[in-house]
């Protein structure tokens, strides 16, 4: 049981402190900070904490790859979605196989470069940064204090 807590905790955590500073700094900048795949990610981070796929390298990676992939499949394909999404998902995939840097919510990440609104689509590049990149290590730095803080939990097992 205290592992649910400690689970329940961590994403509780990670999932507001996303939220707190999209609704404090990036959405007065017209910026998007909160994504779908970051549901995943807590699972990851705060549920299975030890597995191989919810560690920093694989995090990081992960979502940084995933999103410079979608972003690409946008801009070259955006006049046929199917094609992009497609693309963008099965790209990741093997990116993220190819780097070792397998984290299942970046091909959500990447998805979601397809999919997302016009504010999404107008991020360009900046995608991968804001909302990927700082909110990834955002809910990193929440995993490193939550997970270190729970008995019997070793967070992170390897960096890289």
């Amino acid at each position: 049981m205290p592992d649910v807590f400690w689970s329940w905790l961590g994403s509780f955590l990670g999932i507001f402190a996303v939220y707190y500073l999209h609704q404090q700094w990036a959405s007065p900048n017209d910026l998007v900070m909160v994504i779908g795949s970051f549901g995943a990610t807590a699972v990851l981070l705060y549920g299975v904490c030890e597995s191989p796929l919810a560690q920093p390298r694989n995090l990081i990676g992960g979502h940084l790859l995933s999103a410079l992939v979608g972003v690409t499949c946008w801009r070259l394909f955006s006049a046929n979605p199917a094609l992009a999404g497609a693309l963008a998902v099965s790209l990741s995939i093997a990116g993220m196989t190819l780097t070792r840097t397998l984290h299942p919510p970046g091909g959500a990440t990447a998805l979601i470069a397809i999919i997302g609104s016009d504010r999404v689509h107008a991020l360009g590049y900046l995608y991968v940064v804001i909302p990927v990149l700082s909110g990834a290590v955002v809910m990193l730095v929440v995993a490193l204090v939550v997970n270190r803080m729970a008995p019997g939990r070793t967070y992170p097992r390897k960096w890289f």
